[in-house]
This record gives C-alpha cells, structure tokens and sequence, in this order.
C-alpha cells in the first residue's frame, strides 16, 4: 500500500471503505460473471455480459442486478479490511531493518492475506452466489415451459413462479441441515483462488506503485496507485479465473436443467473439461477482470487519501 505506516484502525477502516464503494460500482457485473459461469453446455440463457445484463433488466428490474448485493455490503468490508491489513502485517514483519522486500517475501506476504481472508470469503460467496444464480435458474426453468406448452398437443403447461429466498432464509437452512461447514462448502477451491490472486497481485502492484515513486522515501501519486491496482487487479483474476469458476460451481446449491453435479475440486475440474472443453475455464474472465480491476484500484486510493486517518484524528479532537 502506501509507503507511511497507518495504524491497524486506519487499515482496516480504509479496507472496508474501498470494499463497499468498490462493490456499489462493480455489483452488477459480478452478477453478469455469476450467471455465465454457472451456464453449462445444456440451456443456455446468455451470450455475452450485456446479454445477460439486458435478460436480467427486463425479466426481474433494475434492482435484479443487484440480487445478493446486501450481502457484499455486509460482509466486503471485514473481508478487504482483513486482506489488505494482513498484506501490510506480513510484509512488515517479513522486511528487516527496512529493506526492500524480495520477490519470493512479497509472495509470502500476499500469500498469507489470501489464505486470512477465507474466514470471510467463504460464507459471503457462499451466499451471494445463491442469490446471484436465482433469476438464471428461474429464467430457465420459465423458458422450458413455455417450450413445453407450445409442443404439447393440449396446449396446456403448468406457469413457474419464482420461490424468492433472502441470505438469512438460506442461511438458517444451511447451519440446521449442514452445521457450519454449510456455510463453509468450497472453502478448497476458494483457497485455489484466493491465495494465488494474493501471491500475483500484491507484488505486482507493489512494483508497479515504484514506477511512479519519485524516490523510496515519496509516495507515487494517487493515479498512478489507482492504474497500479487496476493493472494489477485485472491481471490477477484473469490468471486464476479457472480457479474462480470451479469455486462458482462447486457453491451452487440449485442447478438448472440437465445441469451437472460435482463432488469436490478435481471431479469439477475434469468434467468441465470433458464435456465444456478447457475455453470454459475462462468463462467470465473479461467480467471478472472489469469488476476487480476498479476494485482494486479503489481500494489503493483510499488507501493513498487516508480517510482513516482523518476519521481517527478527527473524533478525539471533538471530544477533547
């Protein structure tokens, strides 16, 4: 992140500021990433992120984009709180007498802020990508019976209607059926994901914040972390979008018509192969990318404002 040491309050209050606008911005998208990703070689609904968006718009309203957004909203915030706060830990403990980071360190660090933030990751896709799914499956199911009551003789064909469920709804049901690993199914895979987005990303961005670094001692100006993020960011989740669609998968409670099931990590992996061939892995890549990209980007220049700090500073003066 930035060059000056904040405090662990300022970190994770910037982290959680950073999440909840850049998830306000990007939300849609992610639900157009969700869907596609979710789309097997059986009925296909969607050809494109704006088909998606367009279907979605027309058959559930604007605010269908937004199906599972309160989620993000609640639980993003300790999430990029605990992911950039423990980027900074590691990366302070890992430097001696303050200097420079090795490449293989700043791995390790990124490292550890992947695998910290699964304890939150985990339940919120867990729940938003139930949400998310919903209209795709309800849209499907909607399509194969209007297909059924035009090739029925009678003409006749029973209507479906969309059975509406709220993330405290799911989960209840997932803690009294399945405990707590409910809420925790894919935590594998989102490892898988997590942890070499955090490896790729945090040096990444590191070394590309240096470019626009005058000297060691000055900070690079608020665009150039912005563009470091977003160059970062992007790239990262493109290079384990494979990892993020097995994750995609294998958390989705309800499948659409004659849709496959999976048993765990590498049965998934070999039946998307199989039967999708290996370009199915890079479903949602460009949406992924676009979300995460401005995400990212986002969260660096909070981090360089130090809205923190301001907050921090401000109260105890008023109380004074």
């Amino acid at each position: 992140m930035a060059d000056k040491q904040i405090s662990l309050p300022a970190k994770l209050i910037n982290g959680g500021i950073a999440g909840l606008i850049g998830v306000t911005c990007v939300f849609p998208i992610d639900l157009a990433k969700t869907r596609l990703q979710n789309q097997q070689n059986g009925q296909r609904m969607y050809t494109s992120m704006s088909d998606c968006l367009i279907k979605t718009i027309r058959s559930e309203g604007y605010f269908g984009m937004y199906r599972g957004a309160a989620v993000n909203l609640t639980l993003v915030t300790p999430e990029k709180a605990i992911k950039l706060a423990a980027n900074d830990f590691f990366r302070h403990h890992l430097s001696k007498d303050g200097k420079k980071l090795t490449l293989l360190k700043e791995m390790l660090a990124g490292c550890g802020a992947g695998t910290c933030q699964v304890i939150v990751t985990t339940p919120m896709e867990m729940l938003k990508i139930q949400l998310q799914d919903a209209g795709r499956i309800a849209a499907q199911k909607k399509l194969m019976a209007t297909q059924a009551q035009i090739s029925s003789s009678t003409g006749a064909a029973e209507s479906v209607v969309e059975r509406r469920t709220t993330a405290t709804q799911i989960t209840r049901e997932l803690l009294r059926s399945k405990g707590i690993a409910g809420l925790y199914k894919g935590l594998g895979a989102t490892l898988l994901r997590d942890v070499p987005f955090s490896i790729v990303y945090f040096p990444l961005f590191a070394n590309l914040n240096k470019l626009g670094q005058k000297s060691p001692d000055v900070k690079a100006p608020f665009y150039v972390s912005f563009l470091s993020g977003c160059l970062a960011g992007s790239t990262a989740a493109v290079a384990v979008n494979p990892c993020d669609v097995i994750k995609t998968r294998l958390q989705s409670l309800q499948r659409g018509v004659n849709e496959d099931t999976y048993s765990g990590i590498l049965d998934c992996a070999r039946k998307i192969w199989q039967k999708e061939g290996p370009m199915a892995f890079l479903k949602g890549a460009y949406c992924r990318a676009l979300v995460i990209a401005p995400l990212f980007g986002i969260a660096q220049v909070v981090y360089f404002i130090g809205i923190a700090e301001f907050l921090l500073d401000l109260f105890p003066k008023r109380r004074n």
